[in-house]
């Protein structure tokens, strides 16, 4: 790759990073004009560039609106390549599904976790807010999924996470794993109720995923 090439992806990290749509959108135009590969510029600046700003987050030098800027910058930038990356045959890592639990109608967490795995290529099938156990189910039948995101911010629907969670491991989901999050969920519930994975932010979720996809000893 060219110096020029490597310093414009740099922009690019750093745009994405910083939230600066406009600059991430120019960049990614200007990158795909000199022919640079649509995967390098997906994963050499767009997903590092919310991995930046993720490290940033879990460090508290950077909190939850710096994060939806940078997703919304990176969300923008990544129509410029998804047909490219669907011409050059290049895949998502894995699908996950994610949802927010019956009963709860909030989404701003769920939304964040979604932008955040699909900055790190991860498909993400949003079902939504105040999903039942049994629409969980028939949509993991439907995409195969890795991981099953489960968020709940309301302490009253909590006993609905643990029985989504238990619906979902009773229907033998082909090994997918669960991840559950939301401001009342602690690593202790997530436990005990028999989650996979616990992720008490956005940014963590990521890290997560990642690890459980790759983890073949878990079953469900």
């Amino acid at each position: 790759m060219s110096d020029v090439s490597t310093q414009e992806l740099q922009i690019l990290k750093d745009a994405v990073a910083s939230g600066n749509r406009n600059l991430a959108v120019e960049k990614t135009q200007l990158l795909i004009n000199s022919g640079a590969s649509p995967q390098t510029i997906l994963d050499e600046g767009l997903v590092a560039g919310m991995k930046l700003i993720g490290q940033r987050f879990m460090c508290n030098e950077a909190f939850v609106p710096e994060l939806l800027i940078s997703a919304r910058a990176m969300n923008s930038a990544i129509k410029l390549l998804e047909p490219l990356l669907v011409q050059t045959g290049s895949k998502a890592r894995f699908t996950a599904l994610i949802g927010t639990v019956n009963g709860d109608l909030h989404d701003i967490g769920k939304n964040l976790v979604t932008m955040m795995w699909r900055g790190a290529n991860i498909k993400v099938i949003d079902l939504g807010v105040n999903v039942s156990a049994d629409s969980f189910i028939i949509a993991a039948r439907e995409h195969q999924p890795k991981i099953i995101g489960l968020s709940g911010l309301l302490t009253t629907t909590m006993p609905s996470m643990r029985d989504t969670v238990a619906a979902l491991k009773s229907a033998k989901l082909n090994g997918a794993r669960i991840v559950v999050g939301g401001a009342p969920i602690t690593r202790a519930f997530a436990d005990e109720i028999g989650a996979d994975g616990f992720a008490p932010d956005a940014a963590s979720a990521v890290d997560m995923a990642l690890s459980l996809a790759e983890d073949t000893s878990i079953s469900s």
